[in-house]
């Protein structure tokens, strides 16, 4: 199914597939979080509904953000893996952290600090490519076959 896109602006294109309340949450859930299966994003603490992450999960892999594929020890289990277009908004999602522990505190003072916020106020584009190379690294080590989107 190719997503419907309202104009021909790179903007209000990329809000058209990333826009969503939860496409970014799982993007984040699988980069920082380690989410890779069904049931570990149902038990995440946003708790997306699982109808909800069916069908969110089902566009990320159509756009080539994720690949699905099958757990190397269990083939009974799906995997849901981050593309090499799926890394790339690491710095998307970095930003977006800026942003919150910046300009939301006063709205929601409970918001994460520590060690990555840290890390993230020092330096944004050393966090995002510390993670990237984490994941990257963690797909490696972990025999997951992973393809480019």
């Amino acid at each position: 199914m190719r997503p419907d896109f309202r104009c021909d602006c790179p903007f209000t294109s990329a809000l058209d597939i990333l826009g969503d309340k939860w496409i970014l949450v799982i993007v984040k859930q699988m980069l920082i979080e380690g989410k890779e299966t069904f049931k570990d994003f149902t038990e995440s603490e946003e708790a997306i509904a699982t109808n909800i992450l069916s069908s969110k999960l089902k566009l990320l892999e159509e756009v080539g953000i994720i690949i699905k594929t099958k757990r190397p020890d269990n083939k009974k289990t799906n995997l849901y893996l981050l593309t090499d277009k799926g890394l790339a908004l690491t710095p998307i999602l970095v930003e977006l952290a800026s942003w919150s522990d910046g300009h939301l505190r006063d709205l929601h003072p409970t918001i994460v600090q520590g060690a990555a916020m840290e890390a993230i106020r020092h330096d944004k584009a050393a966090f995002a490519r510390a993670l990237e190379k984490q994941y990257r690294e963690k797909l490696a080590t972990t025999s997951h076959k992973h393809t480019s989107g």
